[in-house]
């Protein structure tokens, strides 16, 4: 049987401290931020596994790595964030109606 991990870590500025708003918003999303989402992606996946992973030591030891995978997922946020809007299928209709009228 795999073992599965119960914990639960929320980091300051996480996707759950985003307003629920912002999780509706659909962004163009260019091939350069989709690389640096990419990358970003991998390595805060690659340092929390490393973390979880960790056998034989205190779990919560202030060794850089929980303020390193903080950092990137702010800079990860920061990518997606400063992608542009798409606008939703009632404002498309909306303007659409508008421009017609």
């Amino acid at each position: 049987m795999i073992g599965t991990v119960t914990n639960h870590f929320t980091f300051a500025g996480s996707a759950s401290a985003l307003p629920n708003q912002a999780a509706k918003v659909r962004r163009r999303i260019s091939s350069e931020a989709g690389h640096a989402l990419e990358k970003l992606g991998h390595a805060i996946e690659y340092l929390t596994d490393e973390f979880m992973n960790e056998e034989g030591r205190p779990p919560f030891r202030r060794d850089g790595r929980l303020e390193a995978i903080e950092i990137l997922m702010a800079a990860n946020r920061r990518v997606y964030l400063d992608c542009p809007q798409l606008p939703s299928l009632r404002e498309r209709l909306s303007s659409l109606i508008h421009r017609h009228v």
